[in-house]
């Protein structure tokens, strides 16, 4: 429990709803994103693309493939450093993310620099464009761990592409639920069911504050396989050498030995 800050916050596990979930994370995204923006903004660089806190760099690893003269949709873009770094590579980048004060930070970056990035407030559940009407789409953190349907994200995702077209998104690996988010010793001893999808959930007086939605690496799987998209690679970034960062339960003590991200690689198929 949390007394600092206002009204006590209660940490627990229970069911949220679909819409208890969005309005939740939208309103704490909205309190947290001038923090967040400060305190990873400078690793996550003004027009940098990296997948996660193991530091892995779209520019080494292209994942998403040649992008010039694509059209690629962010999913959950916060203040759009990835969408602004694939528009520098010559990409056709429109983003959106469920909180408007992220894509203030977003507009704030873009007075500041020679790249500006079209933004759109909105829900990753329910998409606001055409069918078949982008040729990529990518998330690094964005929005699919905080939703309570990820599959309506999905198939969200796979309506938006154009056949043939790949989503690739990153998320935290299923494995590190079942142990303490504490990035020292504690961490590193399991003290949870792994098989136990509760939700994480933080709440003031009853009313929910902020969610997270557990799924095993199956439901992942599933998931993507029941939205209609084709699985065709995934990627468990090791920690390396050199970089001595702590994000939360990510450090190097626990990057040495248990994965801290999942990186999927999809697409849809072209007939």
């Amino acid at each position: 429990m949390s007394t600092t800050g206002g009204p006590a916050v209660e940490v627990g596990r229970r069911p949220v709803s679909r819409s208890e979930t969005s309005r939740a994370n939208r309103s704490w995204w909205d309190g947290a994103a001038d923090e967040y923006q400060a305190e990873h903004g400078q690793f996550l660089r003004d027009d940098g693309f990296v997948w996660c806190p193991e530091g892995l760099d779209e520019a080494d690893a292209r994942l998403l493939g040649e992008v010039r003269g694509r059209r690629v949709l962010e999913v959950g873009c916060g203040a759009g450093q990835c969408g602004r770094w694939l528009t520098g590579q010559g990409a056709i980048v429109v983003a959106f993310d469920l909180s408007y004060r992220q894509l203030q930070h977003s507009r704030r970056i873009d007075l500041s620099s020679e790249r500006h990035l079209p933004v759109v407030q909105a829900d990753a559940e329910v998409l606001p464009f055409q069918d078949a009407s982008f040729d990529l789409a990518c998330s690094a953190f964005g929005a699919l761990p905080f939703v309570a349907d990820a599959g309506a994200v999905l198939a969200e995702v796979r309506r938006v592409l154009r056949p043939g077209g790949r989503f690739v998104f990153s998320v935290s690996h299923p494995i590190r639920w079942a142990f303490p988010d504490d990035p020292g010793p504690r961490g590193l001893t399991a003290d949870r069911s792994y098989f136990d999808r509760s939700p994480y959930v933080e709440h003031s007086g009853g009313v929910p504050s902020y969610v997270e939605h557990h799924r095993t690496m199956s439901d992942w799987v599933g998931a993507i396989v029941s939205s209609g998209l084709l699985l065709d690679g995934l990627m468990e970034p090791e920690w390396p050498e050199g970089h001595n960062g702590v994000w939360g339960g990510w450090s190097p003590l626990r990057g040495r030995l248990i994965p801290g991200t999942a990186i999927f690689q999809c697409r849809r198929p072209a007939a």
